[in-house]
């Protein structure tokens, strides 16, 4: 088979400290599809026959010719794309998080990334493989810097110990490989292979030489407790252990690119009409035709050009729109419960019931990463109180509707519902900004309602020489 998977359970031979586990290895079948589908027509086109077989008696030429003209279509990676974007559609929460930490966390990973943009892309890891994990690292005491966090995708993480220690499962040995660029001579730079071997408070690094061989070349204790590692799934068979969600569709996915290459082969001959000469002796010469060209044909011969008619055609285009309905179908209404086609409102209530939670369980288990993240980097800072976070639930986008809004301002003015209550539903159904801060509002509404608007005095008159009742008596003794 094109990915090598037999089905058989392997078992991975642990000798050195780069070679992985039995659970990797049984794991790693299932991620070269997806790697080469994220390559695009490129990648998938160097697989060569192993995605795209030769048929027999199809000469060297004519596949390399077929290979050159079958195009990739990218359904896969947008369903990735767009899993990941429904989940943050909507920023972070963050909740009771110092300041110091969430200015870091503007360059979570100090490779320029913001958390939601960090997000992003650790969540289509987690959706692409099954599971992603983070190790939230710091540089050594004493020296400048401070925690950051780094995504390790499955292929990345050689193998793991674990133990039960008051009812948790904890890691107490984790082997992760990593790829380094070091100079090499005045400009250039070579890629160098390493194995970061972690346990409760040790670390040690192991690089591959000249020769082949791993040796350490760097260890030291941390000053956490524990190995600041944590993990993400998206499809759990166990620790450390998943199945891409999504092999179903990537299969689909090579499928249509298999499909379309018969098709476009087709289309392609059949373009070109063929001459046929009718009561041409065979023993004549060759002849040949052209724009420019003239035949001379003997008496009773004839010539016509003939074509395919083409109604085996519909047949190959009607399962090209099947298998893209199929893709929709399984990435819309079996991950999301929804689906890109005209329903009732009752209709996407339920499917939406029903399959959200899949993408739920996406939305938690992030959720839970980054706590986690959130308390290794406290711990690294010395900081008692960690925070929490909220990742967004809402992924299709559900804006209020105008009656919906109305009732909704009937309950506040009646009592029944809190301003705060109010407020966080019209956050939720989009009426509000996604810079929108509903603390802040209350806050200065609640000041606003104490403070009373006082009318300004007005300023005294100016002084006269005279007062008013001291002016009209004056007046009156002129005027005698």
């Amino acid at each position: 088979m094109y990915s090598g998977f037999s089905g058989r359970q392997r078992i991975g031979n642990v000798t050195q400290v780069n070679d992985p586990n039995t659970a990797w290895v049984n794991m790693e079948p299932h991620w070269g599809l997806i790697e080469h589908l994220l390559g695009g027509t490129y990648k998938i086109r160097k697989g060569h026959r192993k995605f795209l077989p030769q048929e027999p008696r199809e000469l060297d030429e004519a596949y390399d010719n077929r290979l050159q003209r079958s195009v990739l279509a990218p359904y896969y990676v947008r369903l990735e794309r767009m899993l990941a974007g429904m989940l943050t559609r909507k920023p972070v929460r963050l909740d009771d998080v110092s300041d110091q930490i969430r200015e870091q966390l503007f360059d979570v990973d100090l490779q320029g990334n913001d958390l939601q943009t960090w997000l992003f892309s650790t969540t289509r890891v987690c959706i692409r493989y099954g599971h992603v994990g983070v190790l939230v690292d710091a540089p050594r005491a004493g020296e400048n810097g401070r925690p950051y966090w780094a995504t390790y995708d499955p292929r990345s993480i050689l193998g793991w110990r674990t133990e039960l220690a008051n009812g948790e499962q904890k890691l107490t040995q984790l082997r992760l490989q990593e790829k380094i660029l070091v100079p090499d001579g005045l400009y250039g730079e070579k890629e160098v292979v390493q194995v970061r071997v972690l346990t409760p408070g040790a670390f040690e690094i192991h690089q591959k030489d000249a020769k082949g061989d791993f040796r350490v070349v760097d260890e030291g204790r941390t000053s956490l407790s524990e190995i600041p590692f944590s993990v993400a799934y998206s499809n759990r068979m166990g620790v450390l252990e998943s199945i891409p969600p999504l092999a179903d569709i990537a299969e689909l996915n090579l499928q249509h690119y298999q499909t379309q290459s018969d098709l476009a082969n087709q289309l392609h001959i059949s373009a070109v009409p063929m001459l046929a000469i009718f009561g041409f002796p065979q023993s004549a010469e060759e002849i040949s035709a052209g724009p420019g060209e003239a035949m001379a044909l003997p008496e009773g011969a004839s010539a016509q050009y003939i074509e395919p008619s083409g109604n085996s055609y519909d047949a190959q285009f009607r399962r090209l729109d099947q298998i893209a309905s199929q893709i929709n179908e399984l990435g819309l209404a079996a991950v999301l419960g929804a689906k890109l086609v005209g329903e009732t409102a009752e209709a996407k209530r339920i499917d939406r019931s029903q399959g959200d939670s899949t993408m739920m369980v996406v939305a938690q288990q992030m959720q839970d990463l980054i706590d986690n993240c959130l308390r290794f980097h406290a711990q690294y800072m010395g900081e008692a109180n960690p925070g929490s976070s909220l990742v967004n639930r809402d992924f299709m986008g559900t804006r209020l509707e105008p009656l919906e809004i109305q009732a909704l301002l009937q309950l506040y003015t009646a009592g029944t519902i809190t301003q705060e209550t109010l407020l966080l539903q019209l956050e939720a159904g989009e009426v509000l900004g996604d810079d929108f801060d509903v603390e802040e509002e209350i806050e200065a509404t609640q000041n606003g309602g104490m403070i009373e608007m006082q009318q300004p005095e007005p300023e005294p008159a100016p002084e006269t020489k005279a007062t008013m009742p001291e002016a009209v008596g004056e007046a009156d003794e002129l005027a005698g």
